[in-house]
């Protein structure tokens, strides 16, 4: 471990929402109310003024309507704390509250600020996906749009992965159903307790639910002809979450203890054709600018987009998948698009704490053909 300086930007306080379905548990809530629950939760444990915090980054996806203009500002505005806090809302798709942290960490290193949060919110079932495009004037393509995207977006790509793959509906069906399992064992173990902020009486995430094979089995697919199934695919949810980031120099003054530090960061493009490679891609690149090997991580959280994307992404780079996704992902616990990059954080944190292990990846595909990647490690 490289020692650190007063620069080095900190975790000290990390807490997420329980992640509800679409129309479930947290449907009644609004975005910000949902976002301000974990900004000024991260605060409380970390027992500073509201004040204190110079700038928050959130991520969100679907900037439109509840969730437009600057959602990340509304839910701090709507705390009614210090309005000298600025605000700002991030979108790279599904990497949104990945980059958030992102972009906190490198403010603190560079001297821009001391203390920030990183956060990220989704509400699908409030503001559905696609709202902000398809309720707009026009669409993003030009005549001349030079890239053969794949049909029906997202689902397409995950497809076109799996057949270059040669991963089956077995396959697929096969690492749903280990998905809920290890959701199930986690929240049976309490391994979730220390970074669930309950909102309400709602306590656990709700998409998690007794799976079998032969269930899984008899479930349509997503489009006709698809490997993947709604067993197989990230779930639509509700859900927030947070990161209180600051400069070790602040965090050792004010007599808190730094829990885990960036040691890389990266936002990538990948081949459009195949729109969901981003994690591919962005893992080699985060471990050849640091230096590191996949042997040198201990833990991989790996954004199940699509079963196929988390198979592709392990046989690419000979990852054991038992140290993929331990407790579970988005098939089983939910995908609110612009939080699950702070989400993927704050779980890995707690369970490198958890272990007593040193360093976790976090990789996420995201729309426009991206992929996201953070190397975090325990201090």
């Amino acid at each position: 471990m490289a020692a650190l300086n007063d620069r080095t930007p900190v975790i000290v306080s990390a807490v997420r929402t329980p992640l509800g379905k679409r129309g479930g548990v947290l449907a009644g809530l609004k975005a910000v109310e949902l976002m301000r629950h974990v900004q000024l939760e991260v605060i409380a444990r970390a027992g500073i003024e509201p004040g204190d915090v110079e700038q928050i980054i959130g991520g969100c996806v679907t900037q439109s309507g509840e969730q437009s203009l600057n959602v990340t500002r509304n839910a701090w505005l709507n705390s009614g704390h210090d309005p000298a806090v600025g605000c700002s809302t991030v979108d790279v798709s599904c990497g949104s509250a990945q980059q958030a942290n992102h972009l906190i960490s490198a403010l603190i290193a560079a001297d821009a600020i001391d203390t920030g949060i990183a956060c990220g919110v989704e509400s699908m079932s409030r503001v559905p996906i696609g709202t902000n495009l398809y309720q707009g004037p026009g669409h993003y393509k030009t005549a001349d749009y030079p890239w053969e995207d794949p049909p029906k977006a997202q689902f397409g790509g995950a497809e076109r992965i799996a057949e270059r793959e040669g991963i089956g509906r077995a396959d697929a069906d096969d690492y749903g159903l280990l998905s809920q399992q290890r959701a199930a064992r986690a929240w049976e173990e309490g391994r979730f307790d220390r970074e669930v902020s309950p909102v309400g009486s709602v306590t656990r995430d709700e998409g998690v639910r007794d799976t079998t094979l032969e269930g899984l089995a008899a479930l349509r697919p997503n489009v006709e002809g698809a490997v993947h199934t709604a067993g197989s695919t990230s779930q639509i949810s509700d859900g927030a979450a947070a990161i209180l980031w600051m400069s070790y120099g602040k965090a050792r003054a004010l007599g808190l203890t730094p829990r885990a530090r960036l040691v890389g960061q990266v936002v990538t493009g990948a081949d459009p054709y195949y729109l969901l490679d981003g994690p591919v891609v962005a893992t080699e690149r985060v471990l050849r600018k640091t230096g590191r090997r996949l042997s040198d991580v201990d833990i991989f959280e790996v954004n199940e987009a699509f079963a196929g994307v988390v198979l592709n992404w392990a046989k690419a780079h000979g990852a054991d998948i038992d140290r993929v996704n331990v407790n579970g992902g988005a098939i089983a616990l939910g995908h609110p698009l612009g939080a699950t990059g702070t989400r993927l954080l704050v779980t890995a944190l707690h369970e490198l704490e958890r272990t007593g292990t040193s360093t976790a990846l976090i990789t996420m595909c995201c729309g426009g053909s991206l992929g996201t990647a953070s190397l975090l490690e325990r201090l």
